[in-house]
């Protein structure tokens, strides 16, 4: 069943927030926070997610009907990709060294701005790259 593609697009917004606010303070509390938003997200799917939850729950009845969908498991994909870097900050970030816990960070937090601003969602094109180079595999 295709998603409401706004409902990422969402997500994005509020994990941008998040991710830069960690860059900024240095939290690894916040960032645990991330980390296990994007687990709920790569394991139940983004409207399971807490950010999807809110989406559902607060955003989307104060919308028009949805008009765009998409499929679920790239962005599902996406957030399973984003759990890896939020996991590799997290690990930055509380084990050392500083350095991996910044650039890990930030580089989801690239990943979650092009999505939020522009509605490029990276790990949704990886996810399809991945899909094309498997069936030629075959």
């Amino acid at each position: 069943m295709d998603i409401d593609a706004r409902g990422p697009r969402f997500g994005a917004v509020v994990t941008a927030v998040v991710l830069a606010v960690v860059l900024v303070t240095g939290s690894a509390w916040l960032l645990a926070w991330q980390t296990l938003a994007f687990l709920f997200g790569a394991a139940g799917g983004v409207s399971r997610s807490p950010y999807g939850l809110l989406f559902r729950k607060a955003v989307r009845p104060r919308l028009g009907p949805p008009t765009d969908f998409e499929a679920p498991e790239p962005p599902r994909f996406a957030q399973t990709v984003g759990l890896l870097f939020a996991g590799l900050g997290l690990v930055g970030y509380t084990l050392g060294p500083d350095w991996l816990g910044l650039a890990a960070t930030g580089a989801a937090l690239a990943a979650a701005f092009l999505n939020a601003a522009f509605g490029y969602c990276l790990g949704c094109e990886l996810y399809l790259l991945v899909r094309r180079v498997a069936v030629r595999a075959e």
